[in-house]
C-alpha cells in the first residue's frame, strides 16, 4: 500500500473533534480508570519508567501528568556543543534549507514562510540556512528543551490541520508540517535569530511554553501572536522551553552559515535531549 493511500482515512477523520475529546480525556481524574489507561500506554508503547522522576504509575492524577513527566536529575548532561539536540525522538529530515525550500520527505518540500504562518521577512532570515526535524513518538520524553542559549523575539500560534506526524503521514501528505496548527517561537540566539516550531498533530491536546503556559486551546481559527521585545525573556542551552500534551513533532530553523550538523545525523537516527547536535560554522 502506498503512503498516499496508507493516509487517506485521516483526511475523513474529524480530527478537530478527536482531539478536542482526547485532551478532556487526558486531563481528566478518573482515578483507578487513568491508571489503568497509563499502564496500558506503558506497556503498548514500551515507555522505560525507570527513566522518570516518579516511576509511580499509580501516583499521576491525570494522563496528561503522566505524558509530561520528569525526567531523572542527571540523566540527560548537555555536551560541549554549540547546539544540543532539544528532545528526545528521531530525526524525521535535517540538512540545508534550498532558497526557501525544506525537505519533508520523497517528493514533499514545503516553503519556510508557509512553515512560520506566511511571515515572508521571518522566512527571509533562513534563506539557504539548515533545518532539522524531529519525531517525537509515544513513548518518548516530551518536554521540549533549549538547543542553545535564546532570548525570545516573539511567539506565534498558527492555527491549521491536524494531521498525524508519523513517518508515514510525513512521506503521504504534502506540506504537513506547514498545514498542521503549530507554535512558532522566534529566539535571537549566540548563533543568529533560531525558529523553534511545535508542530501539532491528531490527539495533541494541547501545547504549552514556559513563559506562556497553555497556548492551545483555544483554537479560535484565526493566527494570534505575542511580542516580546520589550521583556527579557532569556533561556539558557537545556532549560525546558516548552511540551507537548501528546506527542508531535518539532522544527529548528537556524540562519545560512551558522551551524553544521554532526555526522551521523541524518533522517531516522534515534536523538536524545542533550546529544551534541551541531557545531557553529567555521569552529
Amino acid at each position: 500500500m502506498s503512503d498516499r493511500i496508507a493516509v487517506l482515512p485521516q483526511y475523513l477523520l474529524p480530527k478537530q473533534a478527536l482531539t478536542s475529546f482526547a485532551g478532556r480525556m487526558a486531563s481528566a481524574r478518573a482515578g483507578q480508570l487513568t491508571t489503568a489507561v497509563i499502564r496500558r500506554f506503558v506497556a503498548r508503547y514500551g515507555v522505560d519508567m525507570s527513566e522518570a522522576a516518579n516511576p509511580d504509575i499509580a501516583s499521576y492524577a491525570t494522563f496528561n501528568d503522566f505524558f509530561t513527566r520528569a525526567l531523572r536529575p542527571g540523566l540527560r548532561p548537555l555536551a560541549n556543543a554549540a547546539v544540543v539536540c532539544p528532545v528526545d525522538g528521531a530525526v524525521s529530515q535535517i540538512g540545508s534549507i534550498e532558497q526557501d525550500q525544506i525537505f519533508q520527505a520523497k517528493g514533499h518540500l514545503y516553503s519556510t514562510a508557509a512553515l512560520l504562518g506566511g511571515d515572508a521577512e521571518m522566512a527571509a532570515q533562513f534563506q539557504d540556512g539548515s533545518f532539522a526535524t524531529i519525531y517525537l513518538s509515544p513513548r518518548d520524553y516530551h518536554r521540549i528543551h533549549m538547543p542553545c542559549d535564546g532570548r525570545l523575539v516573539r511567539m506565534d500560534h498558527v492555527p491549521g490541520a491536524l494531521f498525524s506526524v508519523n513517518p508515514t503521514t510525513a512521506r503521504g501528505v504534502p506540506g504537513l508540517f506547514a498545514r498542521n496548527e503549530r507554535v512558532v517561537c522566534l529566539f535571537e540566539t549566540p548563533l543568529g535569530p533560531m525558529a523553534l516550531v511545535l508542530v501539532g498533530a491528531t490527539i495533541v491536546g494541547s501545547m504549552a511554553t514556559v513563559w506562556h503556559g497553555q497556548v492551545n486551546p483555544p483554537r479560535t481559527g484565526q493566527p494570534r501572536r505575542w511580542d516580546y521585545g520589550d521583556r527579557e525573556v532569556v533561556l539558557r542551552q537545556g532549560d525546558e522551553m516548552g511540551r507537548f500534551l501528546l506527542g508531535s513533532t518539532v522544527v529548528l530553523l537556524f540562519p545560512r552559515g551558522a551551524v553544521q550538523f554532526m555526522p551521523g545525523w541524518e533522517a531516522a537516527r534515534p536523538v536524545r535531549l542533550g546529544e551534541a547536535m551541531a557545531h557553529r560554522c567555521g569552529i
